[in-house]
């Protein structure tokens, strides 16, 4: 009878782990951020709109690829919340450079499978954590790598050029637009 009641108490707090497992769902019950000053949220439209523009004409004047899907996601750091580490230029230029290498490297050496894509982008956060150099958008890179299974200049044109452009575009603007300084650190 000692048993069972041993089984049962096992088996009881087995179910008590899973319920609060998903009970976490719930959340923490924390407050929504503060709103975004108006001012705040056109100088981040108007940021975003000049950064793209400049790598998008650019691409188009001189007919290389310079526009990488990722790169959105980078002006949202980088003209929304310009004092964050994630959009520091080394983490800009870094992280799409190591992410975008790292899915090059596990494209060619293990071909365009699922659990190799997986391994792309786990590896890209894991060295850019181990880097410093972590920024959220290039975690997209190895994604975009397989989907679209280009050359190595890959690196250069558009992943280099484009985040220098990027970075360019926000020393400016925000430096010009904000009375902080940017960037934080190089």
């Amino acid at each position: 009878m000692l048993r069972q009641s041993n089984s049962d108490t096992g088996s009881t707090r087995k179910r008590a782990s899973w319920i609060n497992f998903f009970y976490k769902f719930k959340g923490d019950n924390s407050k929504l951020p503060p709103k975004h000053s108006a001012r705040a949220i056109i100088f981040a439209w108007l940021g975003g709109f000049l950064a793209i523009s400049a790598i998008a004409l650019l691409c188009n004047t001189f007919s290389v690829a310079l526009v990488l899907g990722s790169f959105g996601a980078s002006c949202v750091l980088v003209f929304g919340f310009p004092d964050v580490p994630f959009s520091q230029p080394r983490n800009v230029l870094a992280g799409h450079f190591l992410s975008s290498f790292i899915g090059l490297v596990c494209l060619r050496l293990f071909g365009a499978t699922w659990w190799s894509v997986a391994i792309a982008v786990g590896t890209a956060i894991s060295v850019m954590m181990l880097t410093r150099t972590t920024h959220p958008p290039a975690g997209s890179n190895p994604v975009i790598i397989y989907l679209t299974k280009p050359v190595w200049t890959f690196l250069l044109f558009p992943t280099l050029f484009g985040a220098i452009i990027l970075i360019l575009v926000a020393l400016l603007y925000n430096n010009f637009t904000h009375e902080s300084r940017y960037p934080k650190y190089w």
